[in-house]
């Protein structure tokens, strides 16, 4: 078992969320849809990025090699966190062998993603 953590504070995302380059970069085109539907709410945007960088920190590398953009944090119909691969992402982490699970939460200031990968 492996585990990641990253926080993130919300604040550095009100500006972002008006620059296109920034959210081409770190976000898939699953997350723009669903940030798009909902307004670009902060809490979404930090969560999403605090669990990108959990994922990486989890698998053992860093960002080289595998774009953020590739990287997925969505929820199912009951709300649950799950990532989806696209690309080098999805071929590096198929020679991991192993599951994964993802948790996400935020306060008013800071958001948090855990990842957990498990036979």
């Amino acid at each position: 078992m492996t585990i990641g953590s990253y926080l993130v504070e919300l604040d550095r995302f009100k500006k972002m969320a008006a620059k296109p380059r920034f959210l081409a970069k770190y976000y898939s085109p699953q997350e723009m849809k669903y940030l798009m539907e909902r307004h670009f709410p902060m809490f979404a945007m930090g969560e999403m990025f605090a669990a990108k960088f959990a994922f990486l920190k989890a698998m053992g590398i860093n960002s080289t090699g595998i774009s953020l953009n590739e990287i997925s944090v969505l929820t199912d119909y009951s709300g649950a966190y799950y990532i989806s691969l696209t690309g080098k992402g999805k071929k590096v982490f198929a020679t991991k062998k192993c599951r994964v699970a993802v948790s996400c939460s935020h306060t008013k200031n800071i958001a948090s993603g855990i990842v957990t990968f498990y036979e």
